[in-house]
């Protein structure tokens, strides 16, 4: 058995900008990374880097251009190796609706629920930088 983290919510930018923030290593880094590399490209490496303890990997494992993005984790915590997790977008009368998913959790325990809650803030973090410009410094994100 597995266990699944989704989040839903309405960003009021485009799907272009949304898929930019998300797929883009200059971008992902304003809300998420320290400092990451990689291409938005089906099976393209990515570099997820949050610490020296923290330098993770994935590849792009699903990609359709302003519509969807998955990565799936192929260096990281045991918890997050065998997990996927991505972006599908949606046009809405408001913006973007992001429904994000993080799949395939070997355990329903402690970090399986932190994860959720940090995805949370951090999706909060993407909405707060592409509908306002902010970037909340990488040592103040949870």
């Amino acid at each position: 058995m597995s266990y699944n983290i989704y989040h839903n919510l309405i960003i009021e930018v485009s799907p272009e900008q949304v898929f930019v923030a998300v797929s883009q290593p200059r971008y992902l880094d304003n809300w998420w990374t320290l400092k990451s590399s990689g291409k938005p490209e089906l099976h393209a490496e990515y570099n997820l880097n949050f610490s020296d303890t923290y330098d993770w990997y994935c590849k792009v494992s699903k990609i359709e251009t302003n519509k969807s993005i998955h990565y799936k984790m192929l260096k990281s915590d045991d918890d997050w190796n065998p997990t996927t997790f991505g972006f599908d977008l949606e046009s809405t009368q408001n913006g973007t609706m992001v429904k994000f998913s993080h799949i395939n959790w070997p355990e329903l325990n402690n970090h399986y629920k932190y994860s959720s809650f940090c995805w949370a803030m951090l999706l909060s973090g993407l909405k707060q930088y592409l509908e306002k410009g902010i970037i909340v410094p990488f040592n103040e994100r949870n």
